[in-house]
This record gives structure tokens, C-alpha cells and sequence, in this order.
């Protein structure tokens, strides 16, 4: 009975985490604590990474804009398989939330990506001595950046949310396969862009006075961009559930 009792309330609580109602309302009480976490988490980030960490031995200081390139590009293509993840979802099972969730991770997925490439042209002219190669790490997150465009340009094609949502998800998990292309890219090919500086598989390849700043950072841009992905689920729930009686409420306390 204990077994039942606890499967029942996974399925309720699986449930009552599709209900864009029960989000939003939720949600709100994790915005101030993720602004607040951000705001600190990027106050001293930026303050170690461009005032206290030593500039590198070969590249000066110009090595200092991974500590924007490298977060920027790890939420890229982490924000890829969320808003794959959240299009399968609402594919497979339904679930309305998760094709919000989708739609709204395509363009914050999309800046990053687009920063990610600006830093690291930035990078490459003192480094490479040119902005832009057809590298093959840079080459696919271009890819990247055209799959995230991609989405939120077909959602918008359609009338139909639902057609519309469909075909969103659709593109976006079969964008996944450039995702492993992205990671393995350096490997496979050759390529001027430099290895993984952060690996599970064996200790960073730069010295702890320059790798803690860049983990600061890291963990910056991921509260950022949980930040930004709730307020841009919470206004797609408002734009789409604008009928509803609880949306009305929750409008009309606010004016």
C-alpha cells in the first residue's frame, strides 16, 4: 500500500508540474531568490575573472573573455536539450507547459548562442588573427544558432499552437544531432579552436586561480538563464491562458 501511496503521489506531482496554473504561481517564489543569486554570483564573478585572476602567460589578457565564451557556450548547448527535452514532452505526452517551456527557451538559447560566437570571434582576432574561420566547433555552433532561429521562426509560422508546437518539437530533436558534433568536433577534426578546458574525465586545464573565477561564472549564467527562462514561461502562460478566469484574477490584483 506504502508502494501505491507514493506512486500516486509521483503521478500527482508530475501532473500538478504541467499545470502552467500551478507554475506560475510557483514560480514566483523562486524569482526572487534566482535574481537574487544571480545578481550576487555575477557581482563576484566579474569582479575575480577581470580584476583579480592573472592574466595568462601566452595570451595576456585577452584570455579573460572565456570567462563570458566558455559559460555562454555551455548554456547553449544545455539550453538546446532543455528545449529539446521540454518539445518530446510535449510530443509524447501532452503536456501543454512543456510546449511553453520549448517556445520560450528557443530565443534565450539563440542570444547565447549568438554571444557565444561574437566572444569567440573577439578571441580569435588577437588569438588566430582573424575574427572567423570555418572551424569546426565554430562552423556547428552557427549551426546551433540557425536551429534555435529555426524553432522560434516556425512556431510563428503557424495559426495553429498546436500544429505549431508540433513542428517545433520535431526540429528540435532532430537538432540534437549536432549537438555531439558540437562537443566532439575538436576531436575528430582538425581545429584550430582549443581543447575542452573543463573536463568530467580528468582535472581542468588551467591553474585554480583562473579555473574558480570561470566555475563562479559558470554557475552565474546558469541562475541567469533559469531566471530568464521562468519569466519568459510565466509571460507565454499569461499570453496563452489570457481566457482563463485565474489568469484574469491574477491580472486584475496586480492593477
Amino acid at each position: 500500500m506504502a508502494n501505491i501511496s507514493m506512486t500516486n503521489n509521483r503521478w500527482q506531482w508530475w501532473h500538478r508540474l504541467g499545470s502552467p496554473r500551478w507554475f506560475y504561481q510557483a514560480s514566483g517564489t523562486w524569482l526572487p531568490w534566482l535574481f537574487v543569486a544571480t545578481a550576487l554570483l555575477f557581482s563576484v564573478g566579474l569582479v575575480w575573472s577581470l580584476g583579480i585572476a592573472p592574466a595568462d602567460a601566452k595570451q595576456g589578457n585577452s584570455f579573460r573573455i572565456i570567462y563570458v565564451h566558455v559559460p555562454a557556450s555551455f548554456l547553449a548547448l544545455a539550453g538546446y536539450y532543455v528545449m529539446a527535452v521540454a518539445g518530446a514532452v510535449g510530443l509524447i505526452w501532452k503536456i501543454k507547459l512543456a510546449d511553453m517551456v520549448m517556445v520560450a527557451a528557443a530565443p534565450v538559447g539563440a542570444a547565447l548562442t549568438f554571444v557565444a560566437l561574437v566572444s569567440g570571434a573577439l578571441w580569435g582576432k588577437p588569438t588566430w588573427g582573424t575574427y572567423w574561420v570555418w572551424d569546426a566547433r565554430v562552423t556547428s555552433m552557427l549551426v546551433l544558432l540557425f536551429l534555435y532561429l529555426g524553432v522560434n521562426a516556425l512556431y510563428h509560422a503557424f495559426a495553429n499552437r498546436d500544429v505549431a508546437a508540433r513542428a517545433c518539437a520535431i526540429l528540435a530533436l532532430v537538432g540534437t544531432v549536432n549537438i555531439p558534433i558540437i562537443y566532439k568536433s575538436v576531436d575528430w577534426w582538425y581545429s584550430l579552436h582549443q581543447p575542452a578546458t573543463i573536463k568530467l574525465t580528468s582535472a581542468p586545464s588551467m591553474h585554480a586561480s583562473m579555473f574558480q573565477p570561470l566555475m563562479v561564472m559558470i554557475l552565474a549564467f546558469y541562475c541567469f538563464y533559469a531566471l530568464v527562462l521562468i519569466l519568459r514561461v510565466r509571460a507565454e502562460i499569461l499570453q496563452r491562458e489570457q481566457r482563463t478566469t485565474w489568469v484574469r484574477e491574477q491580472l486584475e490584483t496586480r492593477t
